[in-house]
């Protein structure tokens, strides 16, 4: 497909404004302010538009949650943590098309009747946060932000903030806590939000991910059916995939939605690596749940297709594993990640996932006890579903999934001792 998210990612550094409008930019904020709010939020909802966050929930719909008659203020903020394992794609569009973001930034605020806006970053990325940063600067001395924005009467401010890297603040409330200067935070819902004292300052608020944004203002430009034009009715859209692991030529792929994972492996990734046998993989980043090697090569990458079979979209960071990795070892390596990266204010997620941690390693490591594996998902169990944000479940869905699918792995790790994929010393 021709690529529209991805179109500059060759340019050997970040487009500025004037080559972006150039290239028509600017033109879907221009066409958005001669359009009543109510109006554009229709666009984007008949689009099929749904967030490439993880979510995976209709924009619009979010957008329509702003109460129109709210006398206060209403903020958006762009979520650029992109904090997820296995997840690298958000920041092809931050590093070489800014103002993409900027402009569906834009739209998406005067469409909820947002005055300021925010890009939260993840600490790490320094270069990104300066492109952005640049971007801005020349949005605003181009009229692009500011006061009267193209003579419409329409104020908008943005600001770029740098997180403190860390995992849990890619999660939309605890985002907003770390916004307002607090520690990051996840916020007991009701309230949402995107309703009042839910959101960033007790204001209403909208946060969406920097690839759901950059998508805004081609709808607008293109229209709603030009969008659902491309891949599932029910998820449409051009869709971005970062492919890490054991393949020839990994990569970011923008790809229509629901095209097939054994498509994106064999043909744009060129294979397995080392012609080796595809054993397993994660297909949205470490979160999701894992597919056998026959589920891969059988589903499509969309939203309904993988939750069809147990599995998410999540971010589209797929991550490709092959005949040599042993399970056990990979799920190790991932609830590491999960039990340090808790933020400690849920009991189940500040005990348990280093519990399960515990476990996994010590069934790695040859010391694992008979019960063990039931012990894990006796664990993953209450945690599930009884934390205030996604983190405990995030760490306990790759232990269902891990554990039920090659479930042999783990029980030969106990009966031997060892790991049966390394040779005995």
């Amino acid at each position: 497909m021709e690529p529209v998210l991805l179109k500059n990612v060759n340019s050997p550094k970040p487009i500025g404004i004037d080559a972006y409008n150039d290239g028509k930019g600017y033109e879907a904020l221009k066409k958005a302010l001669d359009m009543k709010p109510a109006e554009v939020i229709e666009i984007v909802k008949s689009s099929g538009l749904r967030g490439r966050g993880g979510a995976g929930f209709s924009t619009g719909t979010k957008w329509s949650f702003i109460p129109a008659d709210y006398p206060g203020a209403r903020y958006l903020a762009c979520n650029a943590d992109e904090s997820e394992p296995g997840t690298f794609k958000d920041r092809q569009i931050i590093e070489h098309d800014p103002h993409m973001i900027i402009e569906g930034m834009a739209i998406g605020s005067y469409a909820i009747g947002a005055k300021k806006a925010y890009i939260y970053i993840r600490g790490e990325f320094v270069y990104g946060a300066k492109c952005l940063q640049n971007a801005i600067d020349e949005a605003y001395q181009k009229g692009m932000l500011g006061k009267n924005i193209m003579n419409k009467g329409f104020d908008l401010d943005m600001a770029v903030v740098r997180g403190g890297a860390a995992y849990v603040c890619g999660e939309e409330t605890a985002l907003l806590s770390s916004i307002e200067g607090k520690r990051g935070y996840p916020k007991l819902r009701p309230p949402f939000p995107a309703n009042p004292g839910g959101g960033l300052h007790g204001e209403p608020s909208i946060i969406n991910n920097v690839e759901t944004l950059a998508c805004v203002p081609h709808i607008i430009v293109r229209g709603a059916a030009w969008f659902k034009s491309i891949g599932p009715e029910k998820g449409p859209g051009p869709k971005i995939f970062g492919v890490s692991g054991h393949v020839k030529k990994p990569g970011v792929f923008e790809l229509p939605m629901g095209t097939p994972l054994k498509d994106i492996i064999y043909n744009h990734c060129g294979g397995m690596l080392r012609d080796n046998k595809l054993k397993a993989v994660i297909p949205g980043g470490s979160s999701c749940p894992v597919l056998t090697a026959e589920e891969a090569e059988n589903v499509n990458m969309d939203f309904d297709s993988l939750a069809a079979i147990g599995s998410m979209l999540g971010s589209g960071g797929v991550i490709v594993m092959d005949e040599t990795v042993c399970m056990v070892n990979a799920l190790y390596n991932l609830e590491r990640f999960y039990a340090h990266e808790s933020c400690g204010q849920c009991t189940p997620c500040r005990q348990g996932v280093p519990w399960i941690k515990d476990i996994v390693g010590r069934i790695e490591h040859g010391e694992g006890q008979e019960g063990d594996i039931d012990l894990l998902l006796d664990a993953a169990d209450n945690i599930a579903g009884n934390t205030i944000c996604p983190l405990g479940d995030a760490a306990v869905f790759p232990v269902r999934s891990f554990v039920k699918k090659f479930r042999s792995e783990f029980e030969e790790h106990i009966r031997q001792k060892r790991c049966p994929m390394k040779k005995k010393k």
